[in-house]
């Protein structure tokens, strides 16, 4: 076996002999334009084949690795390594033990370990593997049980436990890994102190029709920040009056920019929403077809996915559209109307959560439960009588958006917002705001709005749309002649508009003495 250099884990292309996927092409060709793309790193993986042949096909592939200096590895077979002379073996969880893959194996072997789980992870880690495959990460045809599809959450969790241990062990995250959402787990994985070192790339690469092209374009996406990736702001002493002090400035550039918000909304609310993002200056346009998404994500503006009525069409027309604003790193918002009420929303935010990248995801607290794994009850859409203290909501929607690596506002008599960092408390609005169907809704698009006009802090864009929509409905309900709903919806729309044109004239005493936040340590 070849000397044992230092793994670049980044573009690990894993092959696949299937005739479905070759083609009738030779798999050393294929593999060998992969290299030239820029593959960094092969295993040969072959569950079918005779020994005599997957010996024969080894030496083969290793002369080609060879020649770009690129390491090959088997899948599985011990055996067939040490015939072949590769670099090393790949072993799942069920193959053989890496305590006795070493005792047969050359010192210099790269041994790499399957790990679904932290437990996995570790054991792999103090048998001293060279690198772990973290994952499954996505379904796959050929991964069909669901007990070890991870995803982002899980793969996080794992890399998190290995930085607590202190290795400087490989990682790379394997399964359903695409063009379209590589940088997504590459961002959504990352732990504090740890993230991946690459991904593994199956029918991506190897059933390409140009394997070259398709392994420079995972190089060029490993190697670049994913569009819609912001970091957070630094810290400030003064947490809330910082933001609070900048607000007006961000209303004033969202009215002036009359951004577009893209509404795959429930119809129920449509016609409301469309009216609120008119008043504060925005431009609506409500369409729930995801084939329009390609052309109406040129203005760069937001989507909104609302899943309140939701139909069989919905999730696939809301994967098109999430997947070409997330190509083009606009924002996403996602409001899981009634996510913990039927078992097929439960799965509908399973589908979504898998599929894309939310900049925003907005809900009650039982939808904030269930979008985070808590198993959460809801009647309808409502979110119901709250089972967490103040501080529990707010550790509740710190830790989620830490783990999605975006901005979670739970919404309620309290609102709690978080980039993951910050919890910020908002204690604005008003009760007649809950007694008008799509005004929580309206908060999904008021936020869109926001978020694509400020890129660069995605917590006070979400808090300055917040405050302008809840102080609106403030000054609304104040009015003599608002007596309840039917009289607030008209005062509120107005008072939204009001708002809107004092920004534009740099009147700011709208928000004088207003803005009733906090921040919240936990």
């Amino acid at each position: 076996m070849a000397q044992k250099n230092p793994l670049d884990l980044s573009v690990y292309l894993v092959t696949d002999s299937t005739p479905a996927i070759l083609k009738g092409r030779d798999i050393c060709a294929v593999v060998e334009e992969a290299l030239k793309g820029g593959v960094t790193i092969v295993q040969y993986r072959d569950k079918k084949s005779d020994t005599g042949v997957q010996v024969e096909t080894a030496k083969k592939l290793h002369g080609v690795t060879r020649a770009y200096n690129v390491p090959l590895l088997i899948n599985d077979r011990v055996d067939v390594a040490l015939a072949a002379g590769v670099e090393g073996v790949h072993l799942g969880q069920d193959d053989m033990l890496i305590t006795e893959a070493k005792k047969i194996l050359p010192e210099n072997a790269i041994i790499g370990i399957s790990a679904a789980s932290v437990e996995e992870a570790q054991a792999a880690i103090d048998a001293g593997a060279d690198y772990l495959g973290i994952g499954t990460m996505f379904a796959t045809p050929t991964k069909t049980n669901t007990k070890h599809i991870i995803g982002t959450a899980g793969t996080q969790a794992i890399l998190d436990a290995i930085s607590d241990t202190g290795s400087s062990v490989g990682t790379v995250s394997i399964g359903g890994i695409n063009l379209s959402n590589v940088q997504r787990v590459l961002y959504q994985s990352q732990a504090p102190r740890k993230g991946l070192d690459g991904v593994a790339i199956v029918s991506a690469i190897m059933a390409a029709d140009d394997p070259k092209a398709a392994a420079e374009d995972f190089a060029k996406r490993i190697n670049a920040a994913a569009p819609f990736a912001t970091l957070s702001k630094a810290l400030r002493a003064d947490e809330a009056g910082s933001l609070l002090g900048e607000v007006p400035g961000f209303v004033r550039e969202v009215v002036k920019a009359h951004p577009l918000v893209h509404n795959m909304i429930n119809y129920v609310v449509a016609n409301f929403v469309a009216n609120v993002v008119l008043s504060m200056g925005a431009s609506p346009i409500m369409s729930p077809y995801g084939d329009e998404a390609v052309d109406i994500a040129q203005f760069d503006g937001a989507l909104v996915i609302n899943m309140g009525t939701l139909t069989s069409e919905s999730i696939p027309n809301n994967l098109k559209a999430m997947k070409d604003y997330n190509e083009r790193g606009n924002p996403v918002v996602y409001d899981p109307v009634g996510a913990a009420a039927t078992q097929i929303r439960r799965n509908a935010v399973q589908t979504l959560m898998a599929g894309g990248y939310f900049d925003l995801i907005k809900g009650n607290e039982g939808e904030i439960k269930q979008i985070s794994g808590n198993a959460a009850t809801q009647r309808g859409v409502d979110s119901g009588p709250s089972s967490l203290s103040g501080e529990e909501k707010a550790a509740l929607v710190r830790d989620l958006a830490r783990r999605e690596r975006n901005i979670i506002l739970m919404t309620g008599a309290v609102d709690y917002l978080s980039d993951g960092e910050r919890v910020i408390a908002v204690e604005n609005g008003h009760e007649l705001l809950g007694q008008v169907t799509g005004t929580g809704c309206a908060i999904g698009a008021i936020s869109g709005c926001f978020l694509a006009t400020h890129r660069s802090d995605k917590l006070l864009a979400v808090l300055s749309g917040l405050l302008m929509y809840e102080i609106a409905s403030e000054n609304a309900a104040a009015k003599e002649y608002v007596r309840g709903p039917g009289s607030f919806v008209p005062a509120f729309l107005d008072e939204l508009y009001a708002i809107r044109q004092a920004a534009l004239k740099g009147d700011d005493s709208w928000l004088d003495g207003r803005g009733k936040i906090r921040e919240v340590k936990v």
